[in-house]
């Protein structure tokens, strides 16, 4: 489903994943999400015609609502894989490298404007893989100028292999940012966003998946 790969339909998808009782009209997407009426419609069109999307048609009583969401996270893990990000790679010396981090955006007043991921986001919840090694999304927008700010005030050096910091320019421009947690007083990508990205990563990724959707049930928390 190459529909699951689309930065505007992902803000739609989700949206509907957080709220799954919730009867939709295209035009709540445009007035709460920015997404066009005309492109929600055809993605909940396209969602309706695989089964994902049920309610009314049409009618004054016209309304979609989520259906299936288990087999649509099958069908998302298919077609998504964390490789899609463009990863930067760079390696640094320093222990205090988190809290500086959190404390360079605070101090620019943008605490949203990072988000911590895959092992590094989901040991907040399940301290469940031993790695020093970080993984940080950066808004698409801001990613150039504040990957160069990130590499004097963490001390980066730029590396081909053997890092242990990478910052991340989304594939998902604004998706990937969508319902983002604070977790620990970090900044974290939901829970989604980390088994999304967890699911077929090589380093233990699959396992530290499966360990964190775990959890969450036990926490009586949905996936997303």
């Amino acid at each position: 489903m190459k529909i699951l790969l689309g930065d505007k339909a992902n803000i739609i998808i989700r949206a509907m994943l957080s709220q799954p009782d919730r009867k939709w009209v295209a035009r709540d997407f445009e007035k709460e999400f920015g997404v066009g009426r005309a492109r929600a419609a055809k993605v909940l069109s396209e969602l309706r015609a695989k089964g994902f999307v049920g309610g009314v048609r049409s009618g004054r009583l016209a309304h979609s609502i989520l259906q299936n969401k288990e087999e649509l996270l099958e069908e998302w893990l298919k077609v998504y894989k964390f490789e899609l990000n463009e990863a930067h790679l760079y390696y640094s010396t320093r222990e205090d490298i988190l809290p500086r981090l959190r404390e360079y955006f605070a101090g620019k007043k943008e605490p949203n404007k990072y988000a911590l991921a895959l092992h590094t986001g989901a040991n907040l919840i399940t301290s469940y893989v031993n790695t020093q090694t970080i993984y940080c999304y950066l808004p698409v927008k801001d990613f150039k100028s504040a990957s160069l700010d990130l590499r004097q005030v963490l001390d980066l050096k730029e590396l081909k292999t053997g890092g242990n910091f990478y910052l991340i320019n989304p594939y998902y421009r604004s998706a990937t940012f969508f319902n983002t947690q604070i977790i620990k007083g970090f900044n974290v990508v939901s829970d989604l966003q980390l088994y999304l990205d967890l699911y077929h990563f090589p380093q233990r990724g699959r396992d530290h998946a499966e360990y964190l959707l775990k959890t969450l049930k036990e926490e009586g928390k949905p996936i997303a």
